[in-house]
């Protein structure tokens, strides 16, 4: 049986993410140190996500974390 192919997987999620996380907070009027304190989060963190360095993984609790403070969802970090 051949499954169809639903959906198109973009492998550069996070660089979409990180680029979504920094617009949203400039838009917001945040530094990458605010977000960090208001997320719980270090700010070394924020700004690996958001330069895409290295291999900084993050969970969906983490995510929701940072879209909460941006007041934005979790669809909108992820939009292409």
């Amino acid at each position: 049986m051949i499954k169809e192919k639903f959906y198109d997987f973009n492998p550069d999620i996070k660089k979409v993410i990180a680029l979504n996380i920094r617009k949203y907070r400039k838009q917001r009027g945040l530094t990458q140190e605010q977000l960090a304190l208001y997320s719980e989060l270090s700010y070394d963190f924020i700004r690996r996500i958001e330069t895409s360095e290295g291999k900084s993984g993050f969970s969906v609790n983490t995510l929701y974390k940072i879209a909460t403070v941006l007041e934005v969802s979790l669809d909108d970090l992820i939009k292409e």
